[in-house]
């Protein structure tokens, strides 16, 4: 159980819930602040204040004034006019981690929503009725408003929703999972909203998998290293100490490790005074992108936890303020960065790739790793798709935080475009972890053709791990199945799992 407060929720907690069904609840402390804030907010009402959200519109209509009777359906009015999302939908952990960090903001007790609300929105995430939302809609500014109106939609009857494994109606998977439906009142349409919690979400799945995916690719580079004869003298911890920077120190020291015992790689290789900067600069190019990662895990860890909501309540102070904490910017430019470190994982792991095939550069393997080459094309074909798949990152490494187009008539004139960020850092991961892949099945070949008898012990443990679903290739396969199966395991980080057991723990 998931207990949140709206301050302390950490990444791993959002993969538990939105990867392995963790259930939530909400601490007896928010509880008390959430009622506190909407005691202010049902205050103002009976005064006839004019506060942004509660009794005037939004964007551009924020100074048409709404009479009391009417604040109910404006809130209705809200979300059914702002469900504009298209394209394909998210993938459900996305939907789910959204609606966590929802709930963990309005826990926080600054926005003015009713308890009961709160709670609908963690039984539908308890019970698993899950909102079909498209992922395309939004600017990042105010918020993701587009999507999470899709996620209220549900709780309105309203919709489509997944439950257990069938997509229906909102009102029908409402119905199923035995959750009524919720009449909004003031200002809650506009809470539930206006937040950055999809592209936290989408980012927020990212960089926890880039941070596996670091270590993942430090053990493609350890293989190939052996399958390549490398010189890992490169790797002395002296040499990274003196440059200072954290990410190349603990890829180098993860390197070390894994190759402690090698009889392929060594200190010093007969006809070789260094290697290419492929093996030779991992640390510095690995450690650069961990602390790129690094960074923008800080930086999610703090926006999990953030209200981003407008306006904010502030009942200790009597005041409703109109800010911009729905401003997906902190995200978005962290998103970019997200991205553009990630494609270097890749790109660097297929120039290793490039060297395994090519027999000018492969210190002695066979070209194309085929033992009958000619007849075989061997792994000729594995380097044009990771080819493909590190190009198709250069493009969406561009970032999206550097554009903005004005909306709601030029009130809103200024937008992060965060959540195309993180949809894109996503697809950028998805490509690197298939391109390390594909360079550990290389390199497992690479060492099956060098040797397999002569491998560091943590190494060892990987390369039985991997032979006991792919076997070497002697002739021609079909490749693909293959090269699917190092995806997974890259996915799941097995054999980060594998050198662990074999007691290389790697930073």
């Amino acid at each position: 159980m998931i207990i949140i407060n709206g301050t302390d929720l950490t990444i791993p907690q959002v993969i538990e819930v939105a990867r392995r069904g963790a259930e939530v609840a909400i601490s007896e402390e928010a509880k008390q602040k959430v009622n506190k804030a909407r005691a202010y907010v049902e205050r103002k009402l009976d005064e006839h204040a004019v506060v942004y959200g509660l009794t005037t519109g939004f964007g551009k209509f924020s100074d048409t004034y709404i009479p009391l009777e009417e604040t109910a359906k404006l809130q209705r009015n809200l979300i059914i006019s702002h469900s504009c999302g298209m394209g394909e939908p998210l993938p459900t952990e996305a939907v789910r981690a959204a609606m966590l960090l929802r709930c963990n903001a309005l826990c926080r007790g600054n926005s003015g929503i009713r308890l009961s609300t709160i709670e609908t929105l963690i039984e539908m995430l308890n019970k698993g009725v899950h909102p079909i939302v498209p992922e395309k809609g939004s600017l990042g500014a105010s918020g993701d408003l587009a999507p999470l109106s899709h996620i209220v939609l549900v709780m309105l009857g309203e919709g489509r929703a997944e439950f257990k494994g069938e997509v229906m109606s909102g009102a029908e998977a409402m119905q199923k999972a035995g959750i009524p439906t919720v009449e909004l009142a003031a200002k809650e349409g506009l809470a539930l909203i206006n937040g950055t919690q999809i592209m936290t979400a989408v980012g927020c799945l990212a960089v926890y998998d880039a941070v596996q995916l670091t270590k993942t690719a430090d053990i493609a580079c350890a293989m190939t290293a052996e399958a390549l004869l490398g010189i890992k003298k490169a790797y002395d911890p002296k040499v990274h100490a003196v440059r200072g920077h954290k990410g190349q120190m603990e890829c180098a020291e993860n390197l070390l490790r894994l190759l402690s015992g090698s009889r392929l790689a060594s200190d010093r290789i007969e006809g070789k005074v260094q290697d290419a900067y492929a093996l030779r600069c991992t640390p510095q190019i690995h450690g650069a992108s961990r602390d790129a990662i690094e960074y923008v895990y800080n930086a999610v860890s703090r926006e999990i936890n953030a209200v981003t909501d407008n306006p904010i309540i502030f009942p200790d102070d009597d005041e409703a303020i109109s800010g911009g904490n729905f401003h997906g910017q902190p995200m978005a430019l962290a998103f970019d960065f997200l991205g553009i470190a990630v494609a270097e994982l890749a790109n660097v792991s297929e120039r290793r790739l490039e060297r395994l095939v090519n027999p000018a550069l492969s210190f002695g393997l066979p070209a194309f790793l085929s033992e009958n080459g000619g007849l075989n094309s061997g792994f000729m074909i594995t380097q044009y798709s990771a080819a493909s798949m590190v190009s198709e990152n250069k493009v969406l490494a561009h970032p999206a935080s550097v554009d903005s187009i004005p909306s709601s008539a030029n009130q809103e004139d200024h937008v992060s475009m965060g959540t195309i960020a993180a949809r894109k850092a996503r697809q950028i991961l998805d490509n690197a972890q298939k391109v390390i892949g594909i360079e550990l099945f290389a390199a497992s070949q690479g060492i099956y053709l060098r040797g397999e008898d002569k491998l560091a012990p943590a190494t060892a443990a990987v390369y039985a791990h991997i032979r006991r679903s792919v076997e070497p290739v002697r002739d021609d396969i079909v490749m693909y199945e293959q090269m699917n199966k190092f995806d997974q395991m890259v996915k799941r980080a097995e054999l980060v799992e594998c050198a662990e057991k074999a007691e290389c723990i790697l930073k």
